[in-house]
């Protein structure tokens, strides 16, 4: 492998499973993120793929997919519920376990992104209409593009990936990703 070859691949793992430096303040924060974000993630995407928890909006790949071309306007109907319902639970299944947190984190904005832009948009942030106003969708897309942005913390699975690949010198320690960058990679 190349020298160019491998920066790449460092590159991604590095992206995929690493986390930001921090003290156990952040750590505990990213944690509370994640929980929030399964919390919501898996009890709507379960509602949309699984027909799961009713009263959660749509419910069911048939009713989401309605929904999806009625009122989101995105069709085939059908094709955006499979996206949005395995977006969902697939994120939150992702966030639980803490593995591929900033992928995860990336799809989960994206779809609270889309959410709003076709869905709660045209009633504001606040609306005691249907649809609501787009403050959920507001909050959800903020805290995953945190998770997005600093990776899941020492409480995950991405952190022990991490630790691995650095243990087998397929990642570089992160002192000498500081040296390199030269800092001290101390706080």
């Amino acid at each position: 492998m190349t020298t160019t070859a491998r920066s790449r691949s460092t590159r991604w793992l590095r992206f995929l499973f690493e986390t930001t430096a921090g003290g156990p303040a952040t750590d505990a924060a990213l944690l509370a993120v994640r929980v929030a974000l399964v919390w919501v993630f898996l009890y709507y995407g379960a509602a949309k793929l699984f027909s799961a928890f009713p009263g959660a909006g749509p419910n069911g790949i048939h009713q989401t997919a309605l929904y999806m071309s009625q009122t989101a306007h995105l069709r085939p109907g059908e094709l955006f519920a499979v996206l949005a319902g395995a977006t969902e639970f697939g994120g939150g299944v992702a966030m639980a376990l803490g593995v591929c947190t900033r992928l995860a984190g990336l799809a989960l904005f994206g779809d609270m992104v889309l959410a709003t832009i076709t869905v709660t948009w045209s009633t504001g942030l606040s609306s005691a209409t249907s649809p609501p106003g787009y403050q959920l969708n507001l909050a959800l897309g903020a805290l995953a593009l945190v998770a997005a942005l600093v990776g899941a913390g020492r409480f995950s699975i991405d952190a022990l990936i991490a630790r691995a690949l650095r243990r087998d010198d397929i990642l570089p320690p992160r002192a000498e990703i500081s040296r390199r960058a030269g800092t001290t990679g101390q706080r």
